[in-house]
């Protein structure tokens, strides 16, 4: 069976002006070399688990100048200077964008960051997305996501049952949100709470994966657990900054808007008892060197590992045939 690349009949959103038609954002410095040795990652995760412990001791409004000094001296230590040296932006940019962050951060209740804390963990560990994908190239306007051919049309494989797990699109009229807000009212507890997808589409080898990780979570998961719920996947920058402006902990430069992350629910499985049994998949996964995975509360993201990508365009080709 083949596949089509796109969505039959896509509308394109409001296009970001630019004067060049290429997608790739102009790097902030000279394209980046993959270092000799790649960092330690399990060393970075315990390095910034360290670091967190001492920013929540530093947390109210008049400590600042500390939480500063602080980040300074840290993101120096081999072990996390490592990965941000080895992103794009490097560890100067890394630091400054950070900083950044933390003086802009307002506490609200769309923020998957809770609190500052759980900011610096959000933006340090994404730092690995961005470390093994450096090199790729940003989809920068909604109208790059519904044409890009190295994306997949959800629905065009969801209608032909090829989809082992589930998601919602984002309502578009007002007639939409209400019957959402209506069945919400009636039936609670029957869906995860998530806005839904603004774009239907994904790479192939994201398709795999997610496949892959709903058919062990349906073998593993109490009888009766609902299949593995996609709440986020590909973003445009564009609509990256749209989430930013309401208030959502939407990091730049993100996997997402690369394509090779998504947020899966789980905070909606502990009714069904299945909520430890996704977690321990996805970690043993990170375990392996195939995902980095970040814990933000009510979902979870998700990003593929460069070294698992020809192993799961293999098995989408085997699976879809295209």
């Amino acid at each position: 069976m083949r596949v089509p690349s796109r969505s039959p009949r896509s509308q394109p959103g409001p296009v970001v002006p630019h004067a060049a038609p290429a997608r790739r954002r102009a790097p902030s410095r000279p394209p980046h070399l993959a270092p000799a040795v790649e960092p330690d990652l399990d060393a970075y995760r315990d390095a910034v688990a360290d670091l967190l412990v001492e920013v929540g001791a530093f947390a109210g409004t008049g400590s600042a100048r500390a939480r500063q000094v602080l980040i300074d001296q840290r993101l120096r230590e081999p072990a996390i200077a490592a990965v941000l040296d080895a992103t794009a932006q490097g560890l100067v940019g890394a630091r400054e964008t950070l900083l950044l962050e933390m003086a802009r951060y307002r506490p609200n209740a769309r923020s998957s960051a809770s609190d500052l804390t759980a900011l610096v963990r959000i933006y340090l560990l994404s730092r690995i997305d961005v470390m093994w994908w450096r090199d790729a190239a940003t989809f920068r306007t909604d109208a790059d996501v519904h044409h890009s051919p190295e994306l997949v049309d959800l629905e065009w494989l969801r209608r032909r049952r090829l989809l082992r797990f589930r998601y919602t699109e984002q309502p578009r009229t007002i007639v939409g949100r209400g019957v959402r807000a209506l069945r919400r009212r009636v039936l609670p507890d029957a869906t995860p709470r998530t806005a839904g997808l603004l774009f239907r589409r994904a790479r192939r080898e994201v398709v795999a994966l997610l496949n892959d990780v709903s058919r062990e979570f349906a073998a593993a998961a109490p009888a009766g657990t609902p299949p593995l719920w996609v709440t986020s996947l590909v973003r445009s920058a564009e609509h990256q900054y749209r989430l930013r402006r309401l208030g959502y902990a939407a990091m730049v430069p993100s996997g997402h808007c690369l394509g090779w992350a998504v947020d899966v629910e789980m905070a909606w499985y502990r009714r069904f008892g299945a909520r430890d049994v996704l977690a321990e998949l996805l970690l043993k996964r990170q375990r392996a060197g195939e995902l980095n995975v970040i814990d933000e509360g009510q979902a979870w993201h998700v990003c593929l590992a460069p070294a698992a990508t020809l192993r799961l365009r293999r098995a989408y080709e085997a699976e879809m045939g295209s």
